[in-house]
């Protein structure tokens, strides 16, 4: 590549050199002096240009390699799954009796709102659609199954619950809908490509086993 560059440089500054040299004959130029200094200026820009131009084109190249299928549906469908819990998170942060709960539910929705932007910035950039909400179909795989309830269900049963008993299914529920998340992640870490998308997985499996571990301490108090 270098040898390439070098030669190809050469090449330009001899042909422009000899075109200088050409053009300075037939106008009788008083300064001789001043063409090795044109034909080195000349020369510069098409090289730096050439330089950038092939930098530019395998920045590009790297960056649509670098994802594959597997990152794109691990974006899509955990923007999905995000959705689903921080739903859950605030009616908790809202609704829970206790202040531990609550303080909970803040943080779980405060953590997964910035995530759920990371990846819809990484749809866009790769030229994926970013997920549907009738994608939320497809979530019962290990993702928003929580103990055979759908997202809807899960709502519905927290809406019409209260205090403590609130608490209580709040924790069984988001605990269930964190193992999703954990099983999605370790999927992506096995296929994706992504080195971004990579360490957004490991970070959701360290956050919520030490969620569900907090949320297994809050049940046995209850």
């Amino acid at each position: 590549m270098l040898r390439s560059l070098t030669n190809r440089r050469s090449a330009v500054a001899a042909a422009t050199l000899a075109t200088v040299l050409v053009l300075g004959a037939c106008s009788e130029a008083d300064d001789p002096a001043a063409t090795p200094t044109t034909a080195s200026a000349t020369t510069a820009a098409p090289g730096a240009a050439d330089e950038a131009t092939s930098e530019s084109t395998t920045d590009e190249s790297m960056t649509d390699a670098v994802h594959n299928d597997a990152d794109t549906e691990f974006a899509q469908m955990m923007i999905v799954h995000h959705e689903g819990a921080i739903e859950m998170a605030e009616l908790a942060a809202s609704d829970a009796s206790t202040e531990e709960v609550r303080a909970l539910g803040e943080r779980i929705s405060a953590a997964q709102g910035p995530e759920i932007d990371l990846m819809t910035s990484w749809l866009e950039a790769w030229g994926e659609p970013t997920a549907a909400e009738d994608d939320m179909a497809g979530m019962d795989h290990g993702g928003m199954d929580m103990g055979g309830l759908s997202q809807e269900e899960a709502m519905a049963e927290l809406e019409s619950a209260e205090g403590a008993e609130l608490d209580r299914r709040f924790l069984e529920l988001m605990i269930e809908h964190h193992r999703g998340a954990i099983e999605m992640a370790e999927g992506q870490l096995d296929e994706g490509a992504d080195p971004a998308a990579l360490a957004l997985a490991e970070q959701i499996i360290a956050d919520q086993e030490a969620e569900i571990a907090e949320m297994e301490e809050l049940l046995a108090g209850l």
